[in-house]
């Protein structure tokens, strides 16, 4: 039963885990579906938690710094669009830029604003997003099998990770069932033949940035107010790249992505548990490698496992109306 525990123990911190990538990958797919390369999430990200350090800290509300995160990683979506959409700039380099300056801004005004090395105030009380017990966890936890499964895999996270719950479906639904999903799909494969219906390429490549904006606010709020207590420099530690992976071995489905995204948690979730533990054959293994676990993982998955991914025909094509 000890290990039973144990077991759901890891699958609980795996779902914790997978939340920043699941967002970030569902951001993603908005962006590459509509014909935009966006190796910018982890910017995105960064400043989003950025801001919601910053914003928790100063005012208190967890959700008020979920709010400017939200702003903040809209605004750098749109500082993309311009240069990618409007002006038909190279998309990697601006993601690159985008990345480059996110870790720059986010270290050098959290320095200068609190002087703490880079980070913001330690957050509690309302500034975070406190874990939510569900009714009769503590009665049905004392069930054998279903009790720990309810109290500790389904009950006990915070109202990031029961949204992001509710997003992925809400994404797939946008995705494929709706007048704007069959567009920016549309889009993402044959911009001209959208332009010939009347339908602005332009207009539609921004909105899926905005969206991509959201999620990725979603995501660096969850980091910054919820995963951890404050903002601390270059916390994203690579993950909005773990997310563009996801999304690539996922062929750029929802679902397939999300089942990446677990995946990759459940690495990250797993090396935390390995550091430190002699295993059978090779002994204790070296924190370093027990930490490059789910980027290895990574590596292996897309180099060898994911097969054939087509990328969406327009992806990384500026697109200039025809006169």
């Amino acid at each position: 039963m000890d290990d039973f525990v144990q077991l759901v123990s890891l699958l609980a911190s795996t779902v914790r885990l997978s939340i920043p990538l699941i967002l970030c990958a569902l951001a993603g797919l908005f962006a590459e579906r509509a014909g935009v390369v966006d190796i910018g999430l982890e910017g995105k990200m960064l400043a989003a938690a950025f801001a919601a350090g910053t914003v928790a800290a100063l005012s208190g509300s967890a959700w008020i710094g979920l709010i400017a995160a939200i702003a903040v990683a809209i605004a750098f979506s749109l500082i993309h669009a311009f240069a990618c959409i409007t002006h038909r700039g190279n998309q990697v380099v601006s993601g690159m830029a985008l990345n480059v300056l996110a870790v720059g801004l986010t270290a050098v005004l959290a320095f200068a604003w609190f002087r703490e090395g880079g980070q913001t105030p330690t957050l509690s009380g309302a500034a975070r997003f406190a874990p939510i017990v569900l009714p009769f966890a503590e009665t049905i936890g004392q069930v054998p099998i279903i009790g720990p499964i309810y109290a500790r895999l389904i009950s006990g996270h915070n109202a990031l990770v029961y949204l992001t719950v509710a997003i992925v479906p809400l994404v797939s639904f946008v995705i494929f069932k709706t007048r704007f999903g069959l567009r920016l799909r549309a889009v993402g494969e044959n911009p001209h033949a959208v332009d010939t219906a009347g339908i602005s390429v332009a207009w539609l490549r921004y909105r899926a940035l905005i969206c991509t904006g959201v999620l990725c606010g979603v995501a660096g709020s969850y980091l910054a107010t919820a995963m951890a207590s404050a903002f601390q420099r270059e916390m994203t530690a690579g993950r909005g790249f773990l997310a563009l992976a996801a999304l690539i071995f996922g062929k750029w489905m929802p679902v397939p992505a999300v089942l990446a995204c677990l995946l990759f948690a459940f690495a990250d979730a797993l090396q935390g548990r390995l550091q430190g533990v002699a295993l059978p054959i090779v002994g204790v293994v070296p924190v370093q490698a027990i930490q490059a676990l789910p980027y290895l993982l990574t590596v292996l998955l897309l180099a060898g496992f994911v097969g054939k991914a087509v990328a969406p025909k327009a992806s990384g094509i500026p697109y200039a109306k025809e006169k």
